[in-house]
C-alpha cells in the first residue's frame, strides 16, 4: 500500500525535532562548557582573573557573525551550514585543553564562536518549520537541547580535567564524530529567499529590532554573567572547581523547565506577558541569589534558571516574526549579536571582579535586568506569518 507523503512528512516532524534537539545539546555544550574549567585554564596557563571576562569574550564574540550568516542562510537556503557548524564547534572544543597559552586559546575560542554562528541561524529557521501550529513548542524543544548541553558539559568537562587532565578534553568531540552523518537527514532543507521578494524595510523595522536586541542583550547579560562569575565566586572562597561547575549545571539544566514552560504558555498567553513576568522573577532571584546562603543557594539558582530561560525562545519567535522573509537573519540577531554584544559587556566587566570581587557584575547585571523589562512592554506581540514552503 502506498503511503501519503503529506501523513509521511507528519509522522516525520517528531523524530526530526528530537534529532535537532540532539544536535543542539551536542554544538551548544562543546561551544558552552568553558566556564566549568575556566578556574583550572587560568591556572594552567597562569593567567588573572581580570582576563576571565575577555576569555569568555573570545568565545562569545563570534556570535556576532550569526545577522551576516543569517542574511547568507536566507539566501542560499539549504541546510549544509548547521553540519558544518556542528563539526567546527565540537572540533574547537576538542582542542581547549590543548592551548599553550593565552594567544592560542583565543584562537580556538574565536573558531568555535565563527562555527556556532554558522549552526543557529538555519537551524533555528528550520525548526521553525518543523513546528507547523505550534512553533512555540517546537522552538523550545529545541532550545532545550542546548540549554541541557550548556548545563551539562560544564560539569562533565571538570570532571573530566579533574579526573585526567586538561588534555582528555578532546572526548567530548567524539558523541558529535558519531551525529554528523545524520545532519543532513535531520535538519529541514530550507527554500532560498526570492530574490524578487521585497527588500527589507529597514526603517520599519529598526525600532521593534533595536527593542528586541537590547533586551535580549540584557538578558543574555544576567546569564552570561552568572555563568563566568559565580565558578570564580565559589573556587575564590574555597570552594572545588566540580562544585562550581555544578552551579552552572543547576542553572541551565532546571532553565529547561522554562525553556518548555514558556513556549507552551506564549501559545497560550502570548509573548509579550510572558516575557514581562519571566524577567520580573528573574530580577528578584538574582537578588535573592546574592544575598542566600546554604541550600538557598542552589534552590533560589533553580528558579532563576527558568525564569531566564523562557525568555529564550520566545525573543526569537519575535524576531522571526518581525523579519517573516529573512528569519535566519532575526532569528541571528535575537540570539547571535545579543549574545556578543552581552560578551562584550562581561568583558569590560572582568576588571570590575578583578577590583572588587566577582560579586560585583553579578550587581551591576541585576541593574540591567530591571531596564529588559522596561525594553520587554514594548516588543511587538505575536502575529502569525505563512511559512515558506519547501521544507523538505
Amino acid at each position: 500500500m502506498e503511503v501519503s507523503p503529506t501523513i509521511t512528512a507528519s509522522r516525520s516532524q517528531p523524530a526530526r525535532l528530537t534529532g535537532m534537539s540532539w544536535a543542539h545539546f551536542l554544538n551548544d555544550g562543546a561551544a558552552n562548557y568553558l566556564p566549568g574549567v575556566l578556574p583550572a585554564i587560568l591556572i594552567s596557563l597562569n593567567l588573572s582573573v581580570a582576563l576571565a571576562g575577555t576569555i569568555m569574550a573570545a568565545l562569545l564574540m563570534g556570535q556576532a557573525l550569526q545577522p551576516l550568516v543569517g542574511l547568507f542562510a536566507d539566501r542560499v537556503g539549504g541546510r549544509v551550514m548547521v553540519a558544518l557548524g556542528l563539526a567546527g564547534s565540537s572540533l574547537g572544543g576538542a582542542l581547549i585543553g590543548f592551548a599553550s597559552g593565552f594567544w592560542s586559546l583565543i584562537g580556538i575560542l574565536v573558531m568555535i564562536g565563527i562555527a556556532n554562528a554558522f549552526f543557529h541561524p538555519q537551524a533555528l529557521a528550520g525548526i521553525r518549520q518543523l513546528g507547523g501550529e505550534r512553533p512555540g513548542t517546537a522552538m523550545s524543544v529545541f532550545m532545550v537541547g542546548g540549554e541541557v548541553g550548556r548545563g551539562v558539559w560544564p560539569a562533565v568537562a571538570s570532571w573530566v580535567v579533574v579526573h585526567w587532565g586538561l588534555d582528555y578534553l578532546w572526548l567530548l568531540a567524539l558523541p558529535a564524530l558519531a551525529t554528523l552523518p545524520f545532519m543532513l537527514r535531520w535538519a529541514p532543507r530550507l527554500p532560498p529567499r526570492n530574490t524578487h521578494a521585497t527588500p527589507i524595510a529597514w526603517r520599519r523595522h529598526a525600532g521593534p529590532l533595536s527593542r528586541l536586541v537590547a533586551f535580549s542583550t540584557l538578558r543574555s547579560l544576567m546569564i552570561l554573567s552568572v555563568v563566568t562569575y559565580v565558578p570564580l565566586m565559589w573556587t575564590q572562597a574555597g570552594g572545588d572547581l566540580t562544585t562550581g561547575a555544578s552551579f552552572i549545571t543547576v542553572l541551565l539544566v532546571v532553565g529547561v523547565i522554562g525553556n518548555l514552560g514558556g513556549g507552551r504558555l506564549s501559545d497560550h498567553f502570548g509573548r509579550r506577558p510572558v516575557l514581562i513576568a519571566a524577567m520580573s522573577i528573574s530580577v528578584i532571584m538574582l537578588a535573592a541569589f546574592l544575598l542566600a546562603e546554604g541550600l538557598w543557594l542552589w534552590i533560589v539558582l533553580g528558579v532563576l534558571g527558568i525564569s531566564l530561560f523562557a525568555t529564550l525562545p520566545l525573543g526569537i519567535l519575535i524576531a522571526q516574526d518581525i523579519l517573516p522573509e529573512n528569519r535566519s537573519l532575526g532569528s541571528g540577531m535575537a540570539l547571535g549579536l545579543a549574545n556578543a554584544l552581552a560578551a562584550l559587556g562581561v568583558m569590560l566587566l572582568g576588571p570590575v571582579a578583578a577590583l572588587w570581587a566577582p560579586a560585583a557584575p553579578l550587581w551591576i547585571a541585576l541593574g540591567g535586568g530591571v531596564i529588559s523589562i522596561l525594553l520587554a512592554s514594548g516588543l511587538p506581540e505575536h502575529r502569525e506569518t505563512t511559512p515558506r514552503s519547501g521544507t523538505s
